[in-house]
């Protein structure tokens, strides 16, 4: 396993690999896509269950999600804690900023964030494991937003935490973006009960 900063890559016969390049937040991982390309147009592949565990991501997921957001739109930061999640986000379409947040009660890193900019134009995802919140904020007119899920969505079982929470001074580069009724109800990390947090 790479080191917090450096890269392994996973190549196949044909010459589509994926990299992985881990951030400052241990477990979060940005992904890179290779693709080849010729007067037709291009080919990649998004996903690729043993490539993706040689890089040591070993989720089965059960579930894909997408949304589309207009510029502005800003998605979280949610979890589910009984039927925690591991995600694996990527943008077909513009651009975002997308967040991860470590809220497991006695990690060494609770409360640090760490966030990729993922573009349709880049090809690359953002790996997040279970006992993080997510979210992402839409940078382009429009942007669709694709996300694995490693269990199903349970609505009794979502929480949140507010994206402007102070103590974790996210920097989403915007202080007025749009939200959802309920995402706007959320509450710092600090004022969610220990016990609707995940355990490190």
């Amino acid at each position: 396993m790479p080191k917090i900063g450096e890269s392994s890559k996973v190549n196949s016969p044909a010459g589509t690999g994926v990299t992985r390049v881990d951030t400052s937040l241990p477990g979060v991982c940005e992904i890179l896509l290779e693709a080849r390309g010729d007067a037709r147009g291009s080919f990649f592949e998004t996903y690729h269950q043993k490539k993706f565990a040689e890089l040591g991501i070993t989720d089965i997921f059960v579930q894909d999600n997408n949304s589309t957001s207009a510029q502005g739109v800003l998605r979280g930061l949610h979890y589910q804690l009984n039927r925690s999640q591991a995600k694996l986000c990527r943008v077909m379409e513009g651009e975002a900023l997308d967040v991860a947040v470590d809220i497991r009660v006695g990690s060494p890193h609770f409360g640090k964030w760490a966030s990729v900019v993922l573009s349709a134009e880049k090809r690359n995802l953002l790996y997040v494991p279970r006992g993080f919140a997510h979210g992402f904020l839409a940078l382009s007119p429009r942007v669709q937003f694709l996300y694995k899920c490693s269990d199903f969505y349970d609505g009794a079982d979502e929480h949140g935490v507010a994206y402007d929470d102070p103590d974790l001074n996210i920097a989403w580069g915007t202080t007025s973006p749009l939200l959802s009724e309920k995402d706007k109800r959320l509450l710092p990390l600090a004022k969610v009960p220990r016990e609707l947090l995940p355990r490190y």
